[in-house]
């Protein structure tokens, strides 16, 4: 996936400084210890952070609600609570909840630390299960020619030998619609274009309501968020998903998916375009607040400037 080496608004310069969302804070000195090696970032958002539903046997009720964190520095915080020592290698008791949002969201902000720009992206990864493709984020960094994206989630050994589908390599994923990881965007352009079916595309199996062709719409919409550097929980919903009509969600899907994959081809005008619509259109930015639904079963309003959820009764 070649990106432009351009001097234009929106280049890959762009995604070299943090958003309030992949701000360390207080903890910059932490990510600025550590190695930005595919490798280095997988050992420490692994040990930092446990997945909520995979590793769920390893968390206990106390570290559940750090799955809703939502800034860095607020994930940095909550695990330094629990051990002030290196990252990589901890023990299952001194691990946080998250999920992929969160290993991306800590893999983009080491980067973007060390002055290279990353930026995380939304999909489907076809690698989990057989049959199935789970929503999923990874990270992608400019290498000062193209755009790589790896998964801080794996090793180079589950990409030897994955559950599903061919051999890759984590550290550097093929990309587009035939991949192991093709983003919401292409995805929903081959649904409505070609009549892809989605059915098999979303969070399990066992959860039929949040798979399928709405399910991946909604994703177009947080990938045009991350997109624009602001990396929003899973679980947040805004704007259109909240507000539109059904018809009209699915025009602007159409549109921002359009534009994303040109993006992506190394179409500037359509980076630009995307950046300027995403500013412009309430139905694509969160503004102040978002709708959290929550995994935990907890739903509420989250107030992006004070950073306070108040949780419905």
């Amino acid at each position: 996936m070649q990106g432009p080496t351009r001097d234009a608004a929106h280049g890959p310069g762009e995604w070299a400084h943090h958003s309030p969302y992949s701000d360390p804070g207080q903890h910059a000195g932490v990510l600025a210890a550590l190695g930005t090696d595919p490798a280095d970032v997988h050992a420490a958002a692994t040990g930092l952070i446990a997945h909520y539903r995979a590793e769920a046997g390893t968390l206990d009720e106390d570290r559940l609600p750090t799955v809703n964190l939502r800034w860095l520095d607020a994930i940095l915080a909550a695990g330094l609570a629990l051990a002030p020592g290196p990252f990589a290698g901890r023990p299952p008791t001194d691990r946080i909840a998250g999920c992929c949002r969160d290993h991306t969201l800590f893999g983009v902000g080491l980067l973007r630390e060390h002055g290279i720009p990353a930026r995380s992206r939304i999909g489907f990864a076809r690698y989990f299960a057989p049959g199935f493709a789970h929503d999923h984020v990874v990270v992608e960094r400019w290498d000062g020619q193209r755009w790589v994206r790896a998964d801080p989630e794996l090793d180079a050994a589950f990409g030897a030998a994955p559950p599903a589908g061919p051999p890759f390599d984590p550290f550097d994923m093929p990309t587009g619609l035939d991949s192991p990881f093709p983003t919401a965007a292409e995805l929903w352009l081959a649904h409505r274009r070609d009549g892809l079916d989605l059915s098999a595309y979303g969070v399990s199996q066992a959860m039929p309501e949040l798979c399928g062709p709405d399910f991946v719409r909604g994703y177009v919409l947080l990938e045009a968020a991350h997109r624009r550097r602001e990396e929003l929980l899973l679980w947040d919903v805004w704007g259109a998903e909240l507000a539109a009509a059904p018809d009209e969600a699915a025009a602007l899907a159409d549109e921002v998916a359009d534009l994303l994959v040109r993006a992506d081809a190394g179409d500037a005008d359509a980076e630009d375009s995307l950046a300027c619509r995403y500013a412009a259109d309430p139905r694509l930015h969160p503004g102040s607040r978002v709708r959290t639904l929550s995994p935990l079963g907890r739903e509420g309003w989250t107030d992006l400037g004070t950073r306070v959820t108040t949780w419905d009764a």
